[in-house]
């Protein structure tokens, strides 16, 4: 019982020291978005202080008129993008579950391949695509590149397999047709597997910085990410607190989207498709 208590102790104490070296640097830059510059750079790193305001955020929604334009621009991306990467990746993913077709168990492996490819060596060539389709300097360009992925088409692949084929069938024989039997059935008792996809396609297309500054050069269509950058070399580096409070805006959209979808997300990691 001792060695049992001593290593439940340890576990724990371990569990502190890395939840306090991963939520304090967070912490940090809230309160670090409240302060005066000469605060920060002055190498305080308590969590409080006598002179915290809101003149950082005031000066971002007003004197920094760019930077409400790209949080919306941000938001409508991502917004958008989710919408059709979650529709295409669920009806792929049902379509290489349930569907018979020749070839279909080749173009899946061919799919899972694709997953040993570095997402930077097809930079260039979809550079090159949109360039001669003329969407570039445009949001199609960040939201139709990314409107497939194989990593989220397996995740619903792994659901439907696992889904009952006595829901379709019953559904079926009330008169439903396959669309119908998708959109009406499967899709919504899928509401674990399609929330943890949510989160994960909305987050990857919100943080999205390499194809931002690759594809967008207005500086009114940049989203946050790239909108932050240039925030940053613009003040030559040095305006740390008015950095830290767009970092904070920047990164309540992806808490209140994982608050919003907390109940089905782990439920949906699991990919077993139990009820």
């Amino acid at each position: 019982m001792k060695k049992r208590n001593a290593g439940k102790i340890a576990l724990y104490a371990i569990l502190m020291i890395a939840a306090v070296t991963t939520i304090y640097p967070f912490l940090w830059m809230v309160s670090a978005s409240f302060k005066p510059l000469k605060e920060i750079v002055g190498g305080n790193l308590s969590l409080l202080s006598p002179n915290m305001s809101l003149d950082n955020y005031g000066y971002i929604f007003g004197r920094s008129s760019l930077f409400p334009r790209w949080f919306l621009n941000s938001l409508t991306v991502s917004c958008i993008g989710t919408a059709i990467s979650v529709f295409v990746n669920s009806m792929a993913g049902y379509s290489l579950a349930r569907l018979t077709f020749p070839g279909r168990d080749k173009l899946y492996h061919f799919l899972l391949s694709l997953l040993m490819v570095p997402a930077q060596v097809l930079l260039i060539p979809n550079y090159l695509i949109l360039q001669k389709m003329g969407l570039l300097d445009s949001f199609s360009s960040l939201i139709l590149p990314a409107a497939a992925n194989i990593g989220n088409i397996f995740l619903m692949r792994q659901f439907f397999m696992n889904f009952p084929k006595e829901v379709e069938e019953a559904a079926s024989i009330d008169g439903l047709g396959r669309y119908a039997r998708f959109f009406r059935v499967c899709f919504p008792l899928a509401k674990p597997t399609i929330a943890t996809q949510t989160v994960f396609v909305f987050m990857g297309f919100w943080n999205e910085f390499t194809k931002a500054m690759l594809y967008i050069k207005t500086p009114s269509r940049y989203t946050l990410t790239l909108g932050l950058q240039s925030f940053q070399s613009k003040d030559a580096g040095t305006m740390w607190h008015q950095v830290m409070a767009a970092a904070c805006i920047s990164v309540f959209p992806i808490i209140l989207l994982y608050l919003v979808f907390n109940k089905y997300f782990l439920r949906g990691v699991r990919m077993d498709g139990e009820k």
